[in-house]
């Protein structure tokens, strides 16, 4: 027998969303992952660096997966229970975690780091970055594409603006990279198929992913996902897509005049 609309909800409204482990979707959503293997790149440049740093590391479990570390690692988090999750599984492995807003300045010294790296930051803030890697050093990164599970942005908040679709488009990243003084070595984008099976995993999702549709709260969305939970009824999985982009880029050696 099929669960109710109410009890699928209650029981995802419930379910703590702290860190960055999506294992609860597990039967309930899936999501394609992009062809280049992030965090395999990720620990093969953090195992050749000498300093490294972590920005918006979420709960920490990616940086977890890294095999080795560089001699001196750090990452920053802004939000709270993020912070305590990325403490305890990088604290043992030496990694200082950083409680830090995720906005300017970040609290390091210039040319600090030969290596930064991030996966989804919310925001990105290229000066920043410039400032804290040391010459040579470069930026990693798997970001957040443009159009990201628009259909299901939509659903809820009606058509989105053309300014809104082109928001973190690569080739505006890329020219906002350069214009920070860094030169872009790679770029690349994808476009990957995810599925939504019950309405409490879109539930689960909007409140973990909580920039998705900005306030969300099941009390306030409370018609709006029972009629997507009628069209999941009757027409099966929520189809939507996700847009990730990799980009890397290096600070001069020299400073341009």
């Amino acid at each position: 027998m099929s669960r109710t609309f109410e009890e699928l909800v209650a029981e995802a409204d419930a379910v703590d969303v702290s860190g960055w482990d999506f294992s609860w979707l597990e039967g309930r959503a899936t999501e394609e992952r992009p062809s280049w293997g992030y965090q395999r790149l990720m620990s093969e440049r953090l195992a050749a660096a000498s300093a490294g740093l972590d920005i918006q590391t979420g709960g920490g479990e990616v940086l977890a997966g890294v095999a080795a570390y560089p001699p001196a690692m750090a990452a920053t988090e802004s939000w709270p229970p993020n912070i305590a999750r990325a403490t305890e599984l990088l604290h043992p492995r030496g990694v200082v975690v950083v409680s830090n807003p995720d906005e300017p300045p970040l609290p390091f010294a210039e040319g600090a780091f030969d290596l930064v790296t991030s996966r989804h930051p919310t925001t990105v803030w290229w000066p920043e970055i410039a400032r804290v890697l040391s010459p040579g050093g470069t930026y990693f990164a798997q970001h957040v594409g443009p159009e990201t599970v628009f259909e299901l942005i939509e659903f809820f908040l009606g058509p989105l603006s053309a300014e809104l679709r082109r928001k973190r488009h690569p080739e505006e990243e890329t020219a906002e990279a350069r214009a920070a003084g860094l030169d872009v070595l790679d770029v690349r984008m994808e476009r990957l198929r995810m599925e939504f099976y019950d309405i409490g995993a879109v539930v689960y999702f909007l409140r973990k992913v909580v920039w998705t549709v900005p306030g969300f709260t099941v009390e306030a969305y409370r018609e709006r996902l029972r009629d997507l939970h009628d069209l999941m009824e009757a027409e099966g999985p929520f189809v939507a897509h996700s847009c990730r982009t990799l980009i890397e880029a290096r600070k001069p050696l020299t400073r341009r005049s």
